[in-house]
C-alpha cells in the first residue's frame, strides 16, 4: 500500500464474550489488541486485526496440535467456509472499527494432501489451519467470493480507504 509502518507486538487475551456473531468476535479481538496501545501512542495510527474462520456458523480457531490441524482441514475439505477479519484503526483517541467477509470454496482434499501440508507448513498459527497463499490454497481452493487479501489476513483494500479518511 506504500505506507510506512513498523510492527509492534503485544500479548493480548483473545478470549471473547459468548453470544457474539463471528463478525463481532473478529472486531472485538481487533479492538482488544488496539486498546493495548492506548497509553503508548499519541499521533500514530495503530492498525490491529483479527481473522477467524467459520463453518456452518461455528468459529474454527487456530489448531493446538498437528492432529487438530488435520481434523480442521478435513472438516473444511469439499466445503464452503467464511473468513472474517475484524480491523481496528486507533488514531487520536478514536477507534475506527470494521470487518470484511470472504467465502472460500475448498475442493475435496485427499488425506495425503492434508497431511503433507500439515507436515511441511506452519498451520498452528493460522485460523482454520491454513494460509491461502501457501500450497494448500494454491491446490485446494476452487474460488473465493470477496477479498483475497482478507483471506490472507488483512483486507488491504478496505484498510487503505479507511486510512485515507483518517489522515
Amino acid at each position: 500500500m506504500d505506507v510506512d509502518f513498523r510492527v509492534v507486538l503485544k500479548e493480548v487475551d483473545e478470549s471473547f464474550p459468548e453470544g457474539l456473531t463471528p463478525e463481532e468476535v473478529a472486531v472485538y479481538i481487533a479492538t482488544q489488541k488496539a486498546e493495548a496501545f492506548d497509553e503508548d501512542v499519541t499521533d500514530e495510527v495503530v492498525l490491529t486485526a483479527d481473522t477467524i474462520v467459520t463453518l456452518d456458523g461455528e468459529i474454527i480457531g487456530k489448531p493446538e496440535s498437528a492432529e487438530q490441524a488435520v481434523e480442521m482441514l478435513k472438516k473444511l475439505s469439499g466445503r464452503v467456509h467464511r473468513v472474517v477479519t475484524g480491523v481496528c484503526l486507533f488514531y487520536k483517541g478514536e477507534y475506527n472499527k470494521f470487518f470484511d467477509v470472504s467465502e472460500v470454496f475448498f475442493r475435496k482434499l485427499t488425506d495425503d494432501e492434508i497431511q503433507s501440508y500439515v507436515d511441511d507448513y506452519q498451520p498452528l498459527d493460522k485460523a482454520g489451519s491454513y494460509g491461502i497463499q501457501e500450497r494448500i490454497g494454491l491446490i485446494g481452493i476452487e474460488r473465493i467470493n470477496g477479498s483475497y487479501t482478507n483471506v490472507v489476513g488483512l483486507p488491504t483494500e478496505k484498510v487503505y480507504q479507511q486510512l485515507l479518511r483518517l489522515v
